[in-house]
């Protein structure tokens, strides 16, 4: 995935999203304020408050939230 790419979702109109990286663990996204991105990593913090730490080479794939009536969330 392309550091740029998730900076852009961050912060241009952000809308909640989840990264999935290689080993398919997928991480959720739902306000700017669970992110970090740094030069080479990024920190997403889960709903329990906990830290993960992702090199960029393995988050695969950013996927928007759906809502419950089936479009992106906003």
């Amino acid at each position: 995935m392309n550091l740029e790419k998730i900076r852009k979702r961050v912060r241009g109109g952000f809308r909640p999203f989840v990264l999935r990286t290689s080993d398919g663990r997928e991480y959720e996204v739902p306000h700017p304020e669970f992110i970090a991105i740094g030069k080479h990593d990024l920190a997403v913090v889960d709903k329990d408050g906990d830290i993960d730490i992702l090199d960029l080479l393995h988050i695969v794939s950013l996927k928007l939230i759906k809502s419950k009536n089936g479009t992106s969330a906003l």
